[in-house]
């Protein structure tokens, strides 16, 4: 199988490369990345072993002569995580959000379909659902009502993918995932950053009273569930993701400095960013029960190797908060 995966160097993109090539040793991936400050190619250091199976590109996925070069040569799928993907900087400026991830998805749409790739995934998120109250789950029947101006572009996004399905009867599938968590997560995420500061001692900024209820799931679960849905997913079907793990963040928070002895007094209670959802659950089993798939990594194991792995990969968080990892490519390049 011939795969172009975009946003590759992106936290669960990256994770997602690397277990297709563990897993599959007929899989090939060419990576098309603009590198933004998210993407970071050194996420992908223990691809290189891999030799010509990872094949690296920077560049856009609004750029539709790179992506036409690319889709050309026709790839068996199209796994699509490029995307602007944190809701303070949506808010500060959406205007990026917009072009990444609504026209860059039609960009790539129209290639899709010139080229007559076979399949076609996106990966959306539960943010497009809006806020739940206190009881039930999100299914894949419910309405979208974003929130957020991510999440309201990450809807538009969804629905173009829908839209080419019914319209050009493509080969589409869409994933919506809940919070994801794990190694090589950008450290302005809320479990990498309140890790990375309280191991710095710096303060834990938590929004609000801290009573926002998220559903976590480990990457590698996540990367195993798109897996399944690329290879087994029903065409112009949406597919639910979640690790049953539903927590407040001031309970996150907690655990990771009970975890690294650190004092709650380095915990400090910040203005609410606008339009905060409450809660997201997802109820993923349309994905169980159709596709065979289910979470395999507990939240408390998870938890403990995914704190454990910042502890021993400080020089690779310590580069982002410093800036150096943005001339990482350009050392990269130098070698080759």
């Amino acid at each position: 199988m011939r795969l172009l995966v975009t946003g590759g160097c992106g936290f669960i993109g990256s994770n997602f490369i690397m277990h297709m090539l563990e897993s599959y040793p007929d899989v090939q991936i060419c990576n098309l990345d603009l590198l933004t400050y998210a993407g970071n190619l050194e996420n992908l250091q223990d691809a290189e072993p891999y030799g010509e199976r990872h094949r690296f590109i920077r560049g856009s996925i609004t750029d539709k002569r790179t992506v036409s070069a690319l889709v050309s040569e026709r790839p068996d799928a199209v796994i699509n995580f490029a995307a602007e993907s944190h809701v303070d900087r949506s808010i500060m400026d959406c205007s990026a959000f917009v072009v990444t991830n609504i026209c860059g998805t039609q960009v790539l749409l129209d290639a899709c379909r010139e080229f007559g790739v076979s399949r076609f995934v996106q990966i959306s998120t539960d943010e497009v659902y809006g806020s739940l109250g206190e009881d039930g789950a999100f299914t894949e029947t419910c309405q979208l009502v974003p929130n957020s101006p991510y999440a309201a572009s990450k809807a538009a996004a969804d629905l173009m993918v829908r839209s080419y399905h019914k319209t050009y009867h493509m080969d589409v599938v869409i994933t919506r995932c809940s919070n994801n968590y794990g190694p090589f997560q950008f450290p302005e995420k809320l479990i990498p950053l309140m890790i990375t500061n309280a191991l710095q001692d710096k303060e834990l900024p938590v929004y609000g009273d801290g009573m926002n209820v998220r559903d976590w799931i480990h990457v590698n679960d996540h990367c195993r569930a798109v897996d399944v849905v690329l290879r087994k997913g029903c065409a112009g079907e949406v597919y639910n993701i979640g690790g049953n793990s539903e927590f407040r963040n001031l309970d996150i928070v907690r655990y990771i400095l009970t975890r690294l002895r650190k004092p709650e007094s380095l915990i400090r209670f910040v203005t609410d960013r606008p339009g905060h959802d409450r809660r997201y659950a997802m109820d993923a089993s349309k994905l169980m029960k159709e596709l065979g798939w289910e979470p395999s990594i507990g939240f408390e194991e998870g938890m403990n190797q995914t704190v454990q792995w910042y502890l021993e990969h400080d020089a690779w968080w310590q580069r982002i908060k410093t800036g150096e990892y943005l001339t990482y490519y350009q050392k990269w390049y130098g070698n080759r």
